[in-house]
């Protein structure tokens, strides 16, 4: 198992009255893509920016390749930030956006054009470096990435990168950044409030709310296993229903009785089920289990969207 590499330990955050991060503890392994996910205002962007030193946390610690790191500025972390807005320079070629970092470290000509078509390469814009930022159709991203690839930092924390591209771009990046990972062997941390977006490309997936962890896990846990009606509302789309725990992996819903894995909420006793609409099976009534009447159906290109009514 990979090595923890970022180890955030009580990190609390407020701005005024507002509690943005309340006592969040998080560790982070090398050569790990980790997506950290959750809607606006629920303190992921905040981490990021602990994470890469653009915001002081007002307690706990930041410590990375096991040194404490917390009150290092950006420039003195082995580390490189893509924002949401890529802050790239519009008077400057391709070339010359990338190579910024490196001339201000003084490296000479032959070693920042040796990064350029390097960098160029592995974000697929080949003999483009002359050209103008404005000139590619959602290539401002690829740029931003190979000007944070050229300084070879350990992790790239990437905030939002995709959020301004159209859904073709966007999944065609998406696997683009699954690519740069497995051939660079870099920490990625990212930075999403799009739950499609991290189950397709994350390693560890953190969901997020109100300053606190929901839950850690794998794409396919974190789906297939929420541990709370947020985690299940937030992850995909969830028919969320009322049951009862009729004893250990027994359980009541809209008057059926189901199998099920769960154990140790006791006998007879209230609980919320999670089922997936790709879970739902629409029979002939004589087959059915549960008894319902169709309200409405849309078409979604591959599937249909249903809704039903059942038991009221």
């Amino acid at each position: 198992m990979s090595k923890k590499l970022i180890n955030l330990t009580g990190i609390s955050k407020s701005y005024g009255d507002h509690v943005v991060l309340d006592d969040l503890n998080l560790y982070i392994r090398e050569n790990e893509f980790i997506t950290l996910l959750g809607p606006s205002g629920c303190g992921k962007t905040t981490t990021l920016r602990i994470i890469g030193g653009f915001e002081a946390p007002d307690a706990g610690s930041v410590v990375f390749d096991g040194k404490d790191i917390t009150s290092l500025p950006p420039n003195e972390r082995n580390l490189n930030t893509v924002f949401q807005k890529y802050a790239l320079f519009p008077h400057m070629s391709i070339a010359e956006n990338i190579a910024f970092g490196l001339r201000i470290k003084k490296k000479s000509k032959e070693y920042i054009n040796d990064k350029i078509r390097y960098a160029l390469k592995l974000v697929n814009l080949e003999g483009f470096e002359n050209r103008s930022i404005d000139s590619l159709s959602g290539g401002q991203q690829r740029i931003a990435i190979a000007r944070a690839i050229v300084n070879e930092p350990k992790v790239l924390l990437l905030d939002e990168p995709l959020g301004a591209l159209d859904l073709k771009l966007r999944q065609d990046m998406q696997y683009e950044l699954i690519r740069l990972k497995n051939e660079l062997g870099i920490t990625f941390v990212f930075v999403t409030h799009d739950q499609e977006e991290a189950l397709t490309i994350s390693d560890t997936i953190v969901v997020m709310n109100q300053g606190y962890i929901q839950q850690i896990g794998t794409p396919e846990m974190i789906y297939n296993e929420p541990v709370n009606a947020f985690v299940a509302d937030f992850i995909g789309d969830s028919n969320i229903i009322g049951a009862t725990m009729i004893r250990d992996r027994l359980v009541e819903i809209l008057g059926a009785r189901f199998d099920c894995v769960d154990t140790g909420f006791g006998e007879n006793k209230p609980v919320d089920v999670v089922i997936r609409p790709e879970d739902v099976e629409l029979v002939a009534p004589e087959e059915g289990i549960i008894h319902g009447t169709l309200t409405h159906s849309i078409f979604k290109g591959v599937h249909y969207e249903m809704e039903v009514m059942a038991n009221g």
